[in-house]
């Protein structure tokens, strides 16, 4: 790869990373209030993926010469706090939530894919087995009694998206 698509492929999996950061916090404040055990558990599963994911973006990243973004603190408390918030009004809406943010999380994946040089197959592998799990929690949560979230929650969890992606991708 070229030193551009490098730091592009990097930039890229520093927003993964970041992404994960807050996955793992978002089912960690989900399971911290959740009501019914069995739900506990598969977020307490979920947090556990999601901390494969982490490392796998973390050396990725520095394999490609690049360090995380440096805001994962504020990812992770930003991203608890949304979890613990919205798993407070109850499972389903817990449970929706942890849907449309796998739901918006896998577009973004199909994005990054389409955005990583063909050259970088070992970015695109650990993305491709990201999306497919992240889909895997989606479902699991719609399946297990996911509410329907407002089309206004949905469009914030964007926008709330957007600003992390572009504030990761460089810092």
């Amino acid at each position: 790869m070229t030193v551009r698509q490098k730091s592009h492929a990097a930039g890229l999996m520093r927003v993964n990373h970041a992404g994960e950061v807050a996955a793992q916090a978002l089912y960690k404040g989900h399971a911290t209030v959740a009501r019914d055990a069995n739900i506990e558990q598969q977020m307490q599963h979920a947090a556990a993926e999601e901390s494969d994911h982490l490392a796998w973006c973390e050396q990725r990243i520095q394999e490609l010469g690049e360090e995380p973004s440096r805001l994962s603190p504020v990812w992770y408390a930003g991203a608890y706090a949304i979890g613990t918030v919205s798993g407070i009004l109850g499972d389903k809406w817990s449970l929706g939530f942890i849907a449309e943010t796998e739901r918006q999380v896998c577009e973004h994946l199909d994005s990054h894919l389409d955005g990583l040089p063909a050259e970088d197959a070992r970015s695109r592998a650990i993305v491709e087995q990201m999306r497919d799990e992240e889909a895997e929690h989606g479902e699991k949560a719609m399946q297990a009694g996911a509410a329907e979230l407002p089309a206004p929650v949905k469009s914030l969890m964007r926008l709330t998206a957007k600003i992390m992606t572009n504030a990761a991708y460089w810092v």
